[in-house]
């Protein structure tokens, strides 16, 4: 997407706490613990990738959305798809995606990825609210 801003990826936390759970310092049950509501997401709103999960290497990952910002009211916290995100990225100022990847078999889910997303313009969706000096 073009206009990602402020990309942190979180591939080497990622790998550190595969390292953990592989020499057994980290129990499976403590890192495989999705959510039924991220679950459902990764169904219904999830895109496949090309990764088959680290855990139990029985399924490619589903990678889940989700979008946190005050502009987006309602939405705020819901999963959305590839498509709705780049319509979003026209229509709001600014808003927050985070970037789960979960494995709907053995339920193992981690942050990937985090950027921001929008027009960055002040001239957004809506207009400037105006303090009490104005």
């Amino acid at each position: 997407m073009r206009t990602q801003r402020q990309v942190v990826d979180y591939a080497l936390q990622r790998r550190a706490l595969l390292a953990q759970v592989h020499s057994g310092r980290v129990g499976v049950m403590e890192v495989c613990d999705a959510d039924p509501y991220l679950l459902r997401a990764a169904k219904f709103h999830g895109e496949p990738s090309e990764t088959t999960c680290p855990v139990c290497r029985k399924e490619p990952l589903t990678e889940v959305a989700w979008i946190f910002g005050d502009e987006l009211r309602h939405a705020s916290g819901s999963a959305r798809s590839t498509e709705e995100l780049s319509r979003m990225a026209s229509m709001f100022e600014e808003f927050n995606v985070y970037v789960v990847e979960v494995c709907r078999t053995c339920k193992w889910n981690h942050l990937v990825l985090s950027y921001v997303l929008g027009t960055g313009s002040a001239g957004g969706r809506r207009s400037r609210r105006r303090t009490a000096a104005e």
